[in-house]
């Protein structure tokens, strides 16, 4: 789906991955990241963010909370990460990102909140009941600090992912907000949910969930029982195309995941800021039934569209010419992904060894791909930076540093 930008805006991107990849020096099932391209999607993202006035969360998951995304985006003026777990927020803080929003769509363990609250020390922290939010003040106090909290609030009719649901009652806000601040630890910070906003297939354009809404209810209620200076995150599909519309309903915090690499999914359908920043990297393994099949292992391609025909660009040399593109079938979401099998017919067959590239708007941190960093893709001197695996953890890979 991501693929015809990338030939589009970042051709010079395909091109430096597939050389290097022939060269040894990227391995097969690796998401490659365009580490120049990612530094001035953050700049322009900061930059609109800090003009409407929201604090900007960088979420790093989709790309496996790679230590060279996290430096990037620092380039770029983002200082704080969102961690969707707490993985993701040690990662992101071993790479230099601080933690700015912790427990976030998945809240923290019991056992591992004092060091989220003594060494992570989060600027923000959302609980979704009375009992985490106590396990949060718990560890606070144990640093002899007070956590901010912010209250996941929901409402009937208010949309969520399946296994997403959770959070206080929306109408109880007031009492909650007292509640939590009698935490001794802690404090009421603001409100969240998510998602805030979701891209409409039929309109192709990114619109307003019903939980936005609520979360208006619930600053009015507040507002009107004397508090102020309430944040209100609103996560979700955002880009630097909506930083305007957040702002105007009232949101104060923002957090850019796939729209730091432009891959959201208005990102696929019009031509947003944002360069795309990421692909998926591949190699032809053998010949069977007339398809030549590349190694998986991260297939993954977010359902956010309808299914639609797989394509990549396949080749011994470096190229982001569509002649180069190929029907590829990806296996059932059931099946483990060992391989994807490529159309091949014509009259020269992809052969083993061939580099395959795929447009995917992946989560690399579900996958047990490798993710790699490249520098120098804007100058014409593209570089390997580091290799790691979906913790941000840098891994040695045979032949891939080799002189």
């Amino acid at each position: 789906m991501f693929l015809d930008v990338l030939i589009r805006r970042n051709p010079a991107f395909i091109e430096a991955a597939m050389e290097l990849h022939q060269a040894g020096r990227i391995p097969a099932n690796a998401y490659v990241l365009d580490l120049d391209a990612v530094e001035r999607n953050a700049r322009l993202f900061q930059h609109e963010a800090q003009r409407h006035g929201l604090k900007t969360f960088a979420m790093t998951k989709q790309v496996g909370r790679h230590s060279g995304f996290c430096q990037a985006v620092m380039r770029g003026g983002i200082d704080r990460a969102v961690a969707v777990d707490m993985a993701c927020a040690l990662a992101c803080d071993r790479a230099g990102l601080k933690t700015g929003h912790l427990g976030h769509l998945v809240q923290i363990p019991r056992h591992e909140a004092a060091y989220a609250g003594t060494k992570l020390q989060p600027d923000y922290w959302t609980v979704f009941s009375d009992t985490k939010a106590g396990e949060a003040a718990s560890a606070a106090r144990s640093a002899s600090r007070e956590q901010n909290l912010l209250a996941r609030i929901q409402t009937e009719g208010d949309t969520f992912y399946r296994g997403h649901e959770g959070g206080f009652a929306a109408e109880d806000i007031v009492a909650i907000a007292e509640r939590l601040d009698d935490m001794e630890g802690a404090r009421f910070a603001g409100i969240t949910t998510f998602p805030a906003l979701l891209f409409d297939l039929e309109a192709r354009k990114v619109k307003q969930t019903p939980n936005l809404a609520t979360l208006g209810r619930a600053a009015d209620a507040l507002a009107k029982a004397g508090r102020t200076g309430i944040e209100i995150n609103a996560p979700g599909t955002t880009s630097s195309a909506v930083v305007a519309a957040l702002a105007a309903s009232g949101a104060t915090q923002c957090e850019p995941g796939n729209g730091l690499h432009g891959t959201t999914p208005l990102h696929a359908v019009e031509d947003l800021p944002e360069d795309p920043a990421v692909l998926y990297l591949s190699e032809v393994s053998h010949h069977h039934g007339g398809k030549s099949y590349c190694f998986g292992g991260g297939l993954y391609i977010d359902p956010v569209f309808p299914d639609y025909q797989v394509r990549a660009i396949v080749g011994p040399e470096p190229t982001s010419d569509r002649s180069a593109l190929r029907d590829v079938e990806i296996p059932d979401y059931s099946a483990i992904d060992y391989y994807a099998m490529i159309d091949a017919t014509g009259p020269r067959p992809p052969e083993p060894g061939d580099t395959v590239i795929f447009g995917f708007r992946g989560q690399a941190f579900v996958t047990r791909a490798l993710v790699v960093g490249l520098s120098g893709v804007a100058s014409g001197n593209p570089a390997v930076t580091t290799i790691e695996n979906g913790f941000g953890d840098q891994v040695s890979w045979p032949g891939a540093f080799r002189p």
